[in-house]
This record gives C-alpha cells, sequence and structure tokens, in this order.
C-alpha cells in the first residue's frame, strides 16, 4: 500500500483530494493508498446526508470565520484541526474478505486501527464506527463506495482542543446508546499521545512503505470548483 502524507492549505479542497484518491483507484490511475492529514486551521465537517441546520451552530461558526462543508462519505458531523489527525484509507473490495460489505469492512479496518494504538492504549469498537477508551469517544469514522474500490475516512484526536466541539456543533440529533446522553465535553477526549506519534502507528500498522505517486491535484481542483467549493453542496440540507 503507497502512503501519502499530505495536507493541502484550504479544507474544502483536503476533501475533494480525498475523493479524487478514489476517483483515480477505480480509473486504475491510482491504487490503494493510505492518506494522513492535519488541518491548520479548524472546519466543520458535515456527513454526505446530514443536515447543516441541525447539527451545526451556524451562527457561533459565521462569527469565527470557520467554514462549513460537506463531504462525500456518510457519517456524522465532525469538527476539524489541530490536532485532529485524518487518515483516508483507499481499498479494493479484495483486499480482504467482506469488504464489499460495509459493517464487516467498518470491523476490518477498525480492529487494525485498535491493533497499531495498542501500545499506548487499549481501546475498542463501539456504536457503528466510533473507537473509544472506556466508552469515551476518540474517533469517529465513515465510508464512500464505487465499484471495485471504497474510501475510508477517519480521525484520531491527539491533542485536539475538545472544547470547541461543542462551540461549533450541536448535540447530534442521533446519538449511539453508548454515548447515554453524555454532552460534547464528556462524550469525546483525546488520545495520550501527539499527531506524529499516531501517524507512525498507522503506517507501520498498514506497512505504508512507498509514496504514492502522482498525486491526482487536478481531479481535486475540478471537483473543488464542481461541489466542494458550493453552497449547493455544502448547504443542501
Amino acid at each position: 500500500m503507497k502512503l501519502l502524507d499530505y495536507t493541502l492549505p484550504d479544507p474544502a479542497t483536503n476533501l475533494a483530494l480525498d475523493e479524487s484518491l478514489l476517483v483515480a483507484a477505480e480509473a486504475d490511475t491510482g491504487g490503494e493508498v493510505l492518506r494522513l492529514w492535519e488541518l491548520h486551521s479548524y472546519a466543520v465537517v458535515v456527513g454526505s446526508g446530514g443536515s447543516v441546520v441541525i447539527d451545526v451552530n451556524l451562527q457561533a461558526c459565521a462569527r469565527d470565520g470557520v467554514p462549513v462543508l460537506r463531504r462525500a462519505s456518510g457519517g456524522g458531523t465532525v469538527l476539524l484541526g489541530p490536532g485532529c489527525l485524518c487518515f483516508s484509507l483507499v481499498l479494493s473490495y479484495d483486499h480482504a474478505p467482506r469488504l464489499n460489505e460495509i459493517p464487516a469492512s467498518n470491523r476490518y479496518i477498525l480492529a487494525r486501527v485498535v491493533n497499531a494504538l495498542a501500545p499506548v492504549v487499549a481501546s475498542a469498537v463501539e456504536g457503528t464506527s466510533d473507537l473509544a477508551v472506556n466508552g469515551v469517544k476518540f474517533s469517529g469514522n465513515a465510508q464512500q463506495r464505487k465499484r471495485r474500490f471504497f474510501l475510508h475516512h477517519g480521525t484520531l484526536l491527539c491533542g485536539f482542543d475538545v472544547a470547541l466541539v461543542a462551540k461549533y456543533l450541536n448535540p447530534p440529533e442521533r446519538q449511539p446508546e453508548y454515548r447515554r446522553e453524555r454532552t460534547h465535553s464528556e462524550f469525546v477526549a483525546n488520545l495520550p499521545i501527539r499527531v506524529e506519534e499516531a501517524k507512525r502507528l498507522l503506517i507501520e500498522e498498514w506497512r505504508s512503505e512507498s509514496d504514492y505517486a502522482p498525486v491526482p491535484l487536478e481531479k481535486a481542483r475540478e471537483l473543488l470548483a464542481e461541489k466542494y467549493a458550493r453552497d449547493e453542496w455544502n448547504r443542501r440540507r
């Protein structure tokens, strides 16, 4: 598997690049890849079917200049920024058994992330696709699927300003049972490691040794213009 440790300056272009990696794999111009990236400013990112009005404190985001964007994968609304490591996996359905099934593919990937983090923390899968320590969440995950490959989005909190989650996100309308009505500040916490250490552990687990090239930046710019930079996409719900 190839490695792409690469963050673009603009939050929306980073989302577009993730989808462009999936498109490249489907077109046989790319392949399986682990991408690692970390925004240097804050952005709210809504899942493909999520509601901006329900999930986001739009007044706080507007006041502080925090963009509200939408990704092409499912899942809930998240706040990204410094200390939130994003990992994006593009995998073939042939990579392991039953990856064509969403629950099985989540179990496979999250089990490997749990294994990667085992030297520093004992974590577990909670809900549909969360990772937590003693019931406190540090990772959310979602997927986008095509015919032969799929994109898995995940986050790892490593020194993130957790207090900002409650500032920019409303309490979610739908909550996993294990959350037990806890507030954002009670429910979310950081791993006891920094981003660079988390990167190293993921790279070792996925055996990502060679660099991914060429980076499909032209396709990312196309996708940015088509949807990721457009209110028709980001504010559609």
